[in-house]
């Protein structure tokens, strides 16, 4: 079978080629004379020649697609300009699989058309096209055009204009600059032939049968083969997308770790699609050589320091086979923390959408599976969401839920808090005490639409209370990718966040209100990075801090996304805990960077002295 990753191209294929040729802008009716693949491709984004015909363009086929109703082939134009902007590959585009091989001399008539992966709304970049082709081979066996290397000498280290101010801030109007920028140095080669060498992997194979490398090894590298994110402006410039045109069932694709190396030649056209950008999509792929990664495991906490953990365990419902797995992952990687904020429990039938909110069946299988591994006799707290009011997949009702070890902490139970009940702040003996205990903060507010509140919860530990709030702000889905053709992409998912981060700073600062010297600990799936407003706002006015910048910045991330390795998951810890000095972070690697990862999330661990 061909890749899923393809066919999640495929799906979207048919209707965004009829919805963007309904967007061309037609001239002139006139016909355009013979014409080479280079005057298609035009030196900016979009073709010069959009929405007209052209008859006979020359080109040896590069590559084929097969599968999926994207299916096409690439070809090359047998002369080069002199232009470094103009592209001399293009993909034609059948629907059906077309009747062509690697190596066929052919010229192609059809209409230029730019294609906008995934549709306009998502302010992609289009894909220049010939589609309803007419299709003659001209002659077979014909050598391949030789090709563009694409290595850390080729590629430049800025990675794209700012977009035409009067265009929106599209970049797709501007003349390309493919030796000053690397959009616009991959846009010059699209749909051309290229290659790469040995180079490491910095995005394990995904189930969709698509890894990502770098072509760059000394561009943010951290000592375990990643490329980190630690910016908006350092977007890392050399990865790049790996598929393969060859049906799995032919060749089975690489399955490849974070800092394994593709070793040898990988070979095919340049192509750019919605997940991910620009993808080389392999004729001739590289062989994976291990890197020896290994997952990581966390110190055991000592008998004074309090552990407290986050981690995603990725719509976690009875169904999923992954239990003892995550168990397995609580007990001997995270070793056992005395707190643990899980976030993505789903209720007892998962995604059935049926009103079953309750989720004591998913909590007892994770904790029975905990014991079974050898771990603490975990109890929980949580409160069941409003059937289908906190987002995530449709009829799974995903929420917060706290694991706590009875024989370290204790959890402070104070009715009252149910869905849509606001937890206060109150003082009793000159302490902060919470209203209710699990209570979630604010439910009612607009921040929390359609997405995940708060649950607070309030713990001792040595005889000493720890507010501990547990997060899963709203997610990053609808932002404009970082290569879309509108620079600085759009990040609209953020207002939410803002939003969230607001409430929850507030929270807390009724908490120091009440007590200066309170041990607050506000932790989970932030969905934004460390040096995000979102982060900023937690933090305002030194109510928080993110203990993930306790760390060295090649070690920060929890979450690996398209050749990235990023913060998503953070611990933010009150200036109580912060100015003690004596606490220590640790983000534990055992998912993101791993082909057969059980979550997509790293957890992460805190361990201090309340």
């Amino acid at each position: 079978m061909p890749s899923k990753s393809s066919a999640r191209i495929a799906a979207l294929t048919v209707a965004a080629v009829c919805s963007t040729v309904s967007s061309v802008v037609v001239t002139s009716p006139a016909h355009a004379d013979t014409v080479a693949v280079h005057d298609i491709q035009g030196s900016t984004r979009t073709s010069p020649l959009a929405g007209r015909q052209v008859t006979d363009v020359a080109g040896v086929v590069t590559g084929v697609r097969t599968y999926g109703s994207s299916r096409g082939f690439w070809i090359q134009g047998p002369s080069a300009d002199a232009d470094p902007a103009t592209s001399e590959g293009v993909f034609v585009f059948t629907s059906s699989t077309p009747k062509v091989a690697v190596g066929d001399s052919v010229t192609v008539s059809g209409t230029v058309t730019e294609f906008v992966p995934g549709g306009a709304s998502t302010g992609n970049q289009s894909v220049t096209e010939i589609t309803r082709p007419t299709v003659t081979v001209v002659s077979s066996g014909n050598a391949l055009p030789a090709a563009t290397v694409v290595d850390s000498r080729s590629v430049p280290a800025a990675y794209t204009p700012e977009g035409d101010t009067a265009a929106g801030g599209s970049v797709n109007g501007l003349t390309l600059r493919p030796k000053k920028y690397a959009l616009d140095f991959y846009e010059s080669l699209e749909g051309m032939n290229v290659a790469i060498g040995s180079s490491r992997v910095v995005t394990a194979t995904d189930p969709y049968s698509e890894l990502w490398v770098t072509v760059k090894p000394h561009e943010n590298p951290n000592r375990r083969g990643a490329t980190v994110y630690g910016s908006y402006s350092a977007q890392n410039t050399g990865r790049l997308q790996i598929q393969s045109l060859i049906p799995t069932a032919t060749q089975p694709f690489p399955t490849a770790n974070v800092g394994d190396t593709l070793k040898g030649t990988t070979e095919g056209p340049l192509d750019y699609n919605q997940f991910g950008g620009y993808t080389l999509t392999a004729r001739t792929i590289g062989t994976v050589e291990a890197g020896g990664l290994a997952r990581e495991t966390t110190r055991k906490q000592s008998r004074s320091e309090l552990a407290v953990a986050t981690y995603n365990v990725e719509n976690l419902d009875p169904t999923d086979a992954t239990f003892a797995d995550h168990a397995a992952a609580i007990v001997d990687h995270l070793q056992s923390p005395d707190i643990v904020s899980l976030e993505e429990i789903q209720d007892n039938n998962g995604a059935t959408n049926d009103g079953t909110v309750a989720a004591d069946l998913t909590m007892k299988k994770l904790t029975d599976a905990i014991v079974a591994a050898g771990g603490p006799a975990y109890e929980w707290r949580s409160i069941d969401p409003v059937d289908l009011a906190d987002g995530g997949e449709p009829g799974g009702n995903i929420r917060q839920a706290f694991l706590y070890n009875p024989a370290r902490v204790s959890f402070v139970d104070r009715a009252g808090g149910d869905a849509t009940t606001a937890v206060g702040v109150t003082k009793v003996r000159g302490k902060a005490q919470l209203t209710a205990s699990p209570g979630r903060i604010d439910p009612a507010n607009a921040a929390w639409t359609n997405s995940r509140k708060p649950l607070a919860g309030e713990f001792t530990f040595r005889g000493e209370s720890v507010f501990v709030i547990a997060n899963h702000f709203a997610s990053k889905g609808g932002d404009q990718s970082l290569h879309s053709q509108f620079q600085p992409p759009v990040r609209s998912s953020e207002t939410q966040r803002h939003l969230q981060a607001t409430a929850v700073n507030a929270f807390v600062k009724d908490i120091l209100a009440k007590q200066k010297n309170a041990d607050v600990v506000t932790l989970g799936d932030i969905n934004d990075f460390e040096f995000s407003t979102t982060t900023k706002l937690l933090e305002a006015d030194g109510a928080l801090w993110s203990a993930v910048k306790s760390l060295p910045r090649s070690e920060r991330y929890s979450y690996d996304y398209q050749g990235n390795s990023q913060v998503l998951d953070q611990i933010l810890i009150s200036p109580s805990i912060r100015k003690g000095g004596d606490f220590t972070y640790d983000s534990v690697h055992i998912n993101s960077e791993f082909s057969d990862q059980i979550s997509d999330h790293d957890p992460q661990v805190l361990r201090f002295r309340p």
